[in-house]
C-alpha cells in the first residue's frame, strides 16, 4: 500500500524550496536571469532529480536556452550547497529543464477567449 505523501515527494519539495533560495541568492551568473523553480521530480533511488524552471520576463527561446544551460553548468555547485543545507545521505544529481506549462496555459486561455468572443458575435 503506497503512502499518500512519499519520501521522494517530500525530498523533492524540500529541494524545490532550497533551490529557489539558492538560485536567487548564491548563483552569480547573469545568464540565469529571473529563473524560478516550478517543480522537482526525484527518482525512486534518490540518485537523480529533474528540476523544472521557468524564466520570468523572457519569451525568447535563445534566452531561455542560455538560462537553462547556465543552470546546468552550476548544477554541481548547487548540489554541493544542497548537501550542506539538507540532511540527506546522498544528494541527487541535478538536471535542469525548461517548464513551458505557463506558456501553454496562456495559449489555451487565449484560445478559449477567442472561441467565447466568436460565440457571442
Amino acid at each position: 500500500m503506497a503512502q499518500e505523501y512519499s519520501r521522494t515527494q517530500r525530498v523533492a519539495d524540500q529541494i524545490q524550496r532550497e533551490l529557489a533560495v539558492l538560485i536567487q541568492q548564491e548563483v552569480k551568473d547573469p545568464r540565469v536571469g529571473m529563473a524560478t523553480v516550478s517543480a522537482v521530480e526525484v527518482s525512486r533511488d534518490m540518485g537523480h532529480a529533474k528540476v523544472f524552471v521557468t524564466v520570468l520576463g523572457s519569451d525568447a527561446a535563445d534566452e531561455i536556452k542560455t538560462s537553462v544551460k547556465a543552470l546546468n553548468n552550476a548544477a554541481s555547485f548547487l548540489r554541493g550547497q544542497l548537501g550542506r543545507r539538507m540532511q540527506l545521505r546522498t544528494v541527487p544529481t541535478l538536471r535542469f529543464h525548461y517548464d513551458d506549462s505557463l506558456q501553454r496555459g496562456n495559449y489555451l486561455s487565449n484560445l478559449i477567449d477567442q472561441a467565447r468572443s466568436k460565440d457571442s458575435e
